[in-house]
Protein backbone atom coordinates (compact mmCIF):
# COMPACT_ATOMS: atom_id res chain seq x y z
CA UNK A 1 0.00 0.00 0.00
CA UNK A 2 2.99 2.48 0.84
CA UNK A 3 4.12 1.73 -2.63
CA UNK A 4 1.10 3.05 -4.87
CA UNK A 5 0.91 5.97 -1.88
CA UNK A 6 4.62 7.15 -2.77
CA UNK A 7 4.26 6.41 -6.62
CA UNK A 8 1.16 8.33 -6.92
CA UNK A 9 2.52 11.43 -5.23
CA UNK A 10 5.94 10.83 -7.25
CA UNK A 11 3.77 11.10 -10.62
CA UNK A 12 1.94 14.66 -9.40
CA UNK A 13 6.37 15.62 -9.06
CA UNK A 14 7.99 14.93 -11.28
CA UNK A 15 7.27 17.81 -14.07
CA UNK A 16 8.00 19.83 -11.29
CA UNK A 17 11.38 18.21 -10.64
CA UNK A 18 14.13 17.93 -13.26
CA UNK A 19 15.16 15.16 -11.67
CA UNK A 20 15.42 11.27 -10.96
CA UNK A 21 13.60 10.84 -7.94
CA UNK A 22 12.31 7.85 -6.06
CA UNK A 23 11.71 5.61 -3.01
CA UNK A 24 13.63 2.48 -2.01
CA UNK A 25 13.10 0.34 1.26
CA UNK A 26 15.36 -1.38 3.82
CA UNK A 27 16.65 -3.46 1.51
CA UNK A 28 18.02 -0.63 -0.87
CA UNK A 29 15.26 -1.72 -3.68
CA UNK A 30 13.28 0.59 -5.38
CA UNK A 31 9.55 0.80 -4.83
CA UNK A 32 8.24 4.14 -6.23
CA UNK A 33 10.15 6.17 -9.29
CA UNK A 34 10.06 9.08 -12.00
CA UNK A 35 11.25 6.55 -14.23
CA UNK A 36 9.02 3.72 -14.26
CA UNK A 37 11.80 1.03 -15.50
CA UNK A 38 13.91 1.69 -12.66
CA UNK A 39 10.66 0.14 -9.80
CA UNK A 40 12.27 -3.32 -8.76
CA UNK A 41 16.13 -2.12 -9.17
CA UNK A 42 18.13 -2.45 -6.27
CA UNK A 43 20.87 -0.13 -5.70
CA UNK A 44 23.08 -2.24 -3.62
CA UNK A 45 22.89 0.47 -0.30
CA UNK A 46 24.65 -0.98 2.71
CA UNK A 47 21.49 0.47 4.76
CA UNK A 48 22.06 -1.49 7.73
CA UNK A 49 25.02 1.28 8.89
CA UNK A 50 23.17 4.18 7.68
CA UNK A 51 22.33 5.90 11.53
CA UNK A 52 21.66 9.02 10.64
CA UNK A 53 18.26 10.87 9.88
CA UNK A 54 20.65 13.37 7.49
CA UNK A 55 21.02 13.65 3.99
CA UNK A 56 23.76 11.41 2.44
CA UNK A 57 25.13 10.46 -0.46
CA UNK A 58 25.25 7.31 -2.64
CA UNK A 59 26.33 5.95 -6.16
CA UNK A 60 25.57 9.25 -7.95
CA UNK A 61 21.97 9.85 -5.40
CA UNK A 62 21.51 11.83 -2.28
CA UNK A 63 19.09 10.30 0.01
CA UNK A 64 16.87 10.99 3.19
CA UNK A 65 15.59 8.78 5.07
CA UNK A 66 11.53 9.26 5.29
CA UNK A 67 10.87 10.36 8.89
CA UNK A 68 7.49 9.12 10.02
CA UNK A 69 8.59 5.77 8.98
CA UNK A 70 10.68 4.06 11.73
CA UNK A 71 14.10 5.05 10.55
CA UNK A 72 15.98 2.74 8.21
CA UNK A 73 12.33 1.81 7.45
CA UNK A 74 12.19 4.00 3.69
CA UNK A 75 14.46 6.20 2.27
CA UNK A 76 13.76 8.54 -0.55
CA UNK A 77 16.20 9.33 -3.44
CA UNK A 78 17.56 12.11 -5.95
CA UNK A 79 19.79 12.07 -8.81
CA UNK A 80 22.76 14.42 -8.43
CA UNK A 81 25.11 15.01 -5.42
CA UNK A 82 24.96 18.94 -5.61
CA UNK A 83 23.30 21.59 -3.11
CA UNK A 84 19.99 21.48 -4.54
CA UNK A 85 19.56 17.45 -4.83
CA UNK A 86 20.26 17.73 -1.34
CA UNK A 87 17.17 19.97 -0.65
CA UNK A 88 14.97 18.05 -3.28
CA UNK A 89 15.45 15.30 -1.26
CA UNK A 90 14.77 17.15 2.44
CA UNK A 91 11.59 18.32 0.45
CA UNK A 92 10.34 14.73 -0.19
CA UNK A 93 11.46 13.25 2.77
CA UNK A 94 9.06 15.66 4.63
CA UNK A 95 6.37 15.56 2.14
CA UNK A 96 6.11 12.01 2.05
CA UNK A 97 6.47 11.75 5.56
CA UNK A 98 3.53 14.20 6.10
CA UNK A 99 1.54 12.09 3.64
CA UNK A 100 2.52 8.85 5.13
CA UNK A 101 1.67 9.98 8.52
CA UNK A 102 -1.86 11.32 7.52
CA UNK A 103 -2.63 7.81 5.54
CA UNK A 104 -1.68 5.94 8.60
CA UNK A 105 -4.01 7.34 10.75
CA UNK A 106 -6.79 6.92 8.38
CA UNK A 107 -6.53 3.64 6.76
CA UNK A 108 -3.78 1.87 9.15
CA UNK A 109 -5.58 -0.77 11.05
CA UNK A 110 -2.91 -1.43 13.87
CA UNK A 111 -2.69 2.56 14.27
CA UNK A 112 -6.81 2.09 14.82
CA UNK A 113 -6.55 -0.52 17.10
CA UNK A 114 -3.88 1.32 19.32
CA UNK A 115 -6.46 4.54 19.45
CA UNK A 116 -9.47 2.06 20.58
CA UNK A 117 -7.29 0.86 23.70
CA UNK A 118 -5.83 4.06 24.26
CA UNK A 119 -9.12 5.54 24.13
CA UNK A 120 -8.47 7.78 22.04
CA UNK A 121 -11.39 7.20 19.62
CA UNK A 122 -15.00 8.27 20.96
CA UNK A 123 -17.53 5.05 21.19
CA UNK A 124 -19.82 6.33 18.14
CA UNK A 125 -16.77 6.68 15.78
CA UNK A 126 -15.68 3.12 16.29
CA UNK A 127 -17.81 1.34 14.10
CA UNK A 128 -17.75 3.82 11.55
CA UNK A 129 -14.21 3.36 11.71
CA UNK A 130 -14.42 0.11 10.98
CA UNK A 131 -16.30 -0.49 8.46
CA UNK A 132 -14.36 2.04 6.43
CA UNK A 133 -11.05 -0.38 7.11
CA UNK A 134 -13.42 -3.49 7.00
CA UNK A 135 -12.39 -4.71 10.44
CA UNK A 136 -14.39 -7.48 11.90
CA UNK A 137 -15.87 -6.28 14.93
CA UNK A 138 -17.52 -9.05 16.66
CA UNK A 139 -14.44 -11.56 16.83
CA UNK A 140 -13.09 -12.86 20.21
CA UNK A 141 -9.80 -10.91 21.20
CA UNK A 142 -7.85 -10.59 23.98
CA UNK A 143 -4.98 -7.89 25.33
CA UNK A 144 -1.73 -8.89 26.56
CA UNK A 145 0.79 -6.09 28.01
CA UNK A 146 4.40 -6.83 27.46
CA UNK A 147 6.41 -4.88 29.56
CA UNK A 148 10.58 -5.15 29.73
CA UNK A 149 11.79 -5.27 33.42
CA UNK A 150 15.73 -4.02 32.53
CA UNK A 151 17.19 -2.29 30.15
CA UNK A 152 18.31 -4.63 26.90
CA UNK A 153 19.68 -4.25 22.69
CA UNK A 154 16.74 -6.51 22.12
CA UNK A 155 14.21 -4.78 20.21
CA UNK A 156 11.12 -6.43 21.93
CA UNK A 157 8.43 -5.22 19.52
CA UNK A 158 10.16 -6.73 16.53
CA UNK A 159 10.34 -9.57 18.15
CA UNK A 160 6.90 -10.37 19.23
CA UNK A 161 5.76 -9.49 16.25
CA UNK A 162 8.11 -11.97 14.38
CA UNK A 163 6.08 -14.33 16.43
CA UNK A 164 2.59 -13.21 15.39
CA UNK A 165 2.96 -12.47 12.13
CA UNK A 166 -0.66 -12.96 10.51
CA UNK A 167 -1.36 -8.61 10.76
CA UNK A 168 -5.03 -9.61 10.13
CA UNK A 169 -5.79 -11.13 13.35
CA UNK A 170 -2.97 -9.63 15.51
CA UNK A 171 -1.81 -6.35 16.55
CA UNK A 172 1.56 -5.50 18.13
CA UNK A 173 1.33 -2.32 19.38
CA UNK A 174 3.92 -0.12 21.21
CA UNK A 175 2.61 1.79 23.95
CA UNK A 176 5.95 3.33 25.25
CA UNK A 177 9.44 2.45 25.69
CA UNK A 178 8.97 -0.39 28.05
CA UNK A 179 5.84 -1.51 27.75
CA UNK A 180 4.07 -3.47 24.22
CA UNK A 181 0.85 -4.43 23.51
CA UNK A 182 -0.45 -7.52 21.73
CA UNK A 183 -4.00 -7.81 20.55
CA UNK A 184 -4.71 -11.22 20.37
CA UNK A 185 -7.52 -12.90 18.53
CA UNK A 186 -9.33 -15.88 20.17
CA UNK A 187 -11.47 -18.46 19.88
CA UNK A 188 -14.59 -17.82 21.70
CA UNK A 189 -15.49 -19.29 25.36
CA UNK A 190 -11.10 -19.52 24.83
CA UNK A 191 -9.79 -21.41 28.37
CA UNK A 192 -8.20 -18.44 30.77
CA UNK A 193 -5.58 -21.24 31.12
CA UNK A 194 -4.81 -21.71 27.26
CA UNK A 195 -3.99 -17.20 27.36
CA UNK A 196 -2.13 -17.56 30.63
CA UNK A 197 0.31 -20.44 28.69
CA UNK A 198 0.29 -18.12 25.29
CA UNK A 199 1.93 -15.52 27.67
CA UNK A 200 3.91 -17.75 29.07
CA UNK A 201 5.58 -18.80 26.03
CA UNK A 202 6.24 -15.48 24.95
CA UNK A 203 8.32 -15.17 27.88
CA UNK A 204 10.23 -18.49 27.91
CA UNK A 205 11.36 -17.49 24.11
CA UNK A 206 12.32 -13.37 25.08
CA UNK A 207 13.83 -14.99 28.34
CA UNK A 208 15.06 -18.26 27.17
CA UNK A 209 16.54 -17.06 23.17
CA UNK A 210 17.30 -13.41 23.99
CA UNK A 211 17.68 -12.87 27.59
CA UNK A 212 15.46 -10.35 28.07
CA UNK A 213 13.28 -10.40 30.76
CA UNK A 214 9.42 -9.43 30.89
CA UNK A 215 6.64 -9.68 33.21
CA UNK A 216 2.82 -9.59 31.01
CA UNK A 217 -0.48 -8.43 32.29
CA UNK A 218 -3.43 -10.42 30.63
CA UNK A 219 -6.80 -8.31 30.15
CA UNK A 220 -10.31 -10.31 30.19
CA UNK A 221 -11.45 -11.97 26.51
CA UNK A 222 -13.66 -9.75 24.89
CA UNK A 223 -16.00 -10.30 21.87
CA UNK A 224 -16.63 -6.92 20.71
CA UNK A 225 -14.05 -4.61 19.98
CA UNK A 226 -15.56 -1.51 22.06
CA UNK A 227 -14.80 -3.49 24.74
CA UNK A 228 -10.90 -3.21 24.06
CA UNK A 229 -9.87 -0.76 25.67
CA UNK A 230 -11.21 -2.37 28.75
CA UNK A 231 -9.38 -4.99 28.67
CA UNK A 232 -6.03 -3.08 27.96
CA UNK A 233 -6.75 -1.39 31.52
CA UNK A 234 -7.04 -4.73 33.18
CA UNK A 235 -3.66 -6.02 31.62
CA UNK A 236 -2.18 -2.51 32.71
CA UNK A 237 -4.16 -3.30 36.16
CA UNK A 238 -2.24 -6.73 36.36
CA UNK A 239 0.69 -5.59 36.09
CA UNK A 240 0.32 -2.89 38.59
CA UNK A 241 -1.00 -4.99 41.37
CA UNK A 242 1.34 -7.79 40.67
CA UNK A 243 4.62 -5.71 41.08
CA UNK A 244 2.86 -4.81 44.55
CA UNK A 245 1.47 -8.51 45.69
CA UNK A 246 2.79 -11.40 43.14
CA UNK A 247 6.68 -10.00 42.90
CA UNK A 248 7.74 -13.01 42.12
CA UNK A 249 5.29 -13.81 38.81
CA UNK A 250 5.53 -13.21 35.19
CA UNK A 251 2.33 -13.82 34.55
CA UNK A 252 -0.41 -12.06 36.10
CA UNK A 253 -3.83 -12.45 34.98
CA UNK A 254 -6.20 -9.91 36.02
CA UNK A 255 -9.07 -12.62 36.65
CA UNK A 256 -6.84 -14.29 39.20
CA UNK A 257 -6.22 -11.04 40.98
CA UNK A 258 -9.21 -11.61 43.37
CA UNK A 259 -8.70 -9.48 46.74
CA UNK A 260 -5.59 -7.87 45.76
CA UNK A 261 -7.15 -5.51 43.19
CA UNK A 262 -9.65 -4.79 45.44
CA UNK A 263 -7.52 -3.67 48.14
CA UNK A 264 -5.78 -1.80 45.34
CA UNK A 265 -8.09 0.74 45.09
CA UNK A 266 -8.54 1.45 48.59
CA UNK A 267 -7.16 4.96 49.87
CA UNK A 268 -3.97 4.97 51.74
CA UNK A 269 -5.58 6.19 54.48
CA UNK A 270 -8.56 3.86 55.04
CA UNK A 271 -5.78 1.00 54.70
CA UNK A 272 -4.04 2.45 57.75
CA UNK A 273 -6.87 2.90 59.61
CA UNK A 274 -8.12 -0.63 59.23
CA UNK A 275 -4.59 -1.68 60.38
CA UNK A 276 -4.76 0.06 63.03
CA UNK A 277 -8.22 -1.09 63.76
CA UNK A 278 -7.45 -4.56 63.47
CA UNK A 279 -4.03 -4.72 64.91
CA UNK A 280 -2.10 -3.16 68.03
CA UNK A 281 0.23 -0.80 67.25
CA UNK A 282 3.69 -2.09 66.06
CA UNK A 283 2.59 -5.57 66.64
CA UNK A 284 2.85 -6.82 62.94
CA UNK A 285 5.96 -4.99 62.33
CA UNK A 286 7.50 -7.25 65.09
CA UNK A 287 6.36 -10.19 63.58
CA UNK A 288 9.96 -11.81 61.97
CA UNK A 289 10.66 -13.24 59.05
CA UNK A 290 10.40 -16.95 60.55
CA UNK A 291 7.22 -16.35 61.73
CA UNK A 292 5.70 -14.80 58.45
CA UNK A 293 6.87 -17.59 56.76
CA UNK A 294 5.37 -19.81 58.90
CA UNK A 295 2.15 -18.02 58.69
CA UNK A 296 2.38 -18.14 54.71
CA UNK A 297 2.46 -21.70 54.63
CA UNK A 298 0.05 -22.76 57.24
CA UNK A 299 -2.41 -20.28 54.76
CA UNK A 300 -1.25 -22.22 51.71
CA UNK A 301 -1.88 -25.32 53.82
CA UNK A 302 -5.58 -23.98 54.30
CA UNK A 303 -4.83 -23.81 57.90
CA UNK A 304 -4.34 -27.38 58.71
CA UNK A 305 -1.65 -27.65 61.40
CA UNK A 306 -0.55 -31.30 60.37
CA UNK A 307 -0.22 -30.43 57.12
CA UNK A 308 1.72 -27.68 57.65
CA UNK A 309 4.00 -28.65 60.56
CA UNK A 310 4.62 -31.66 57.82
CA UNK A 311 6.06 -29.22 54.73
CA UNK A 312 8.26 -26.82 57.34
CA UNK A 313 9.30 -30.33 58.74
CA UNK A 314 8.64 -29.11 62.97
CA UNK A 315 7.07 -31.31 65.24
CA UNK A 316 2.69 -30.18 65.85
CA UNK A 317 3.50 -28.77 69.29
CA UNK A 318 5.63 -26.12 67.69
CA UNK A 319 3.68 -25.16 65.26
CA UNK A 320 1.26 -24.36 67.90
CA UNK A 321 3.27 -22.61 69.96
CA UNK A 322 4.29 -20.36 67.24
CA UNK A 323 0.25 -19.66 66.51
CA UNK A 324 -0.58 -18.70 69.70
CA UNK A 325 2.63 -16.47 69.95
CA UNK A 326 0.86 -14.67 67.06
CA UNK A 327 -2.10 -14.66 68.96
CA UNK A 328 -0.63 -12.92 71.78
CA UNK A 329 1.23 -10.37 69.92
CA UNK A 330 -1.72 -9.53 67.27
CA UNK A 331 -4.83 -10.63 69.50
CA UNK A 332 -6.13 -13.05 65.80
CA UNK A 333 -5.79 -16.86 65.78
CA UNK A 334 -5.07 -17.98 63.07
CA UNK A 335 -6.86 -21.57 63.96
CA UNK A 336 -9.92 -19.86 63.39
CA UNK A 337 -11.15 -19.28 60.15
CA UNK A 338 -12.76 -15.34 60.72
CA UNK A 339 -9.48 -14.53 62.28
CA UNK A 340 -7.28 -16.11 59.32
CA UNK A 341 -9.29 -13.94 56.86
CA UNK A 342 -9.10 -10.53 58.48
CA UNK A 343 -4.94 -11.30 59.06
CA UNK A 344 -5.06 -12.61 55.39
CA UNK A 345 -6.50 -9.47 54.36
CA UNK A 346 -4.41 -7.21 56.64
CA UNK A 347 -0.95 -8.64 55.84
CA UNK A 348 -1.92 -7.68 52.22
CA UNK A 349 -2.74 -4.02 53.10
CA UNK A 350 0.31 -3.90 54.78
CA UNK A 351 2.24 -4.82 52.12
CA UNK A 352 0.61 -2.47 49.55
CA UNK A 353 1.16 0.68 52.20
CA UNK A 354 4.75 -0.31 51.87
CA UNK A 355 4.54 0.51 48.44
CA UNK A 356 1.99 3.29 48.82
CA UNK A 357 2.86 5.42 52.11
CA UNK A 358 0.23 7.68 52.93
CA UNK A 359 1.96 11.01 52.11
CA UNK A 360 1.22 14.04 54.45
Amino acid sequence: MANRLFQSIIHQMKDAIDRTIGVIDDKGVVIACSELGKIGENLSLDLINVSTSEAFVFGGNTHKAIESSQLGEYYTFVSGIDPMAERYANVLSISFSNIKYYYDEKYDRGNFVKNVILDNILPGDIYLKSRELHFNTDVSRVVLLIRTTEASDIVVYDIVQNLFPDKAKDFVISINETDIALVKETAKDIDAKDVENLALSIADTLSGEFYTRVVIGIGSPVDNIKDLAKSFKEAQASLEVGKVFDTDKTIVSYSNLGIARLIYQLPTTLCETFLREIFKRGSIQSLDQETLFTIQKFFENNLNVSETSRKLFVHRNTLVYRLEKIKRITGLDLREFDHAIVFKIALMVSKYLQVNPIKY
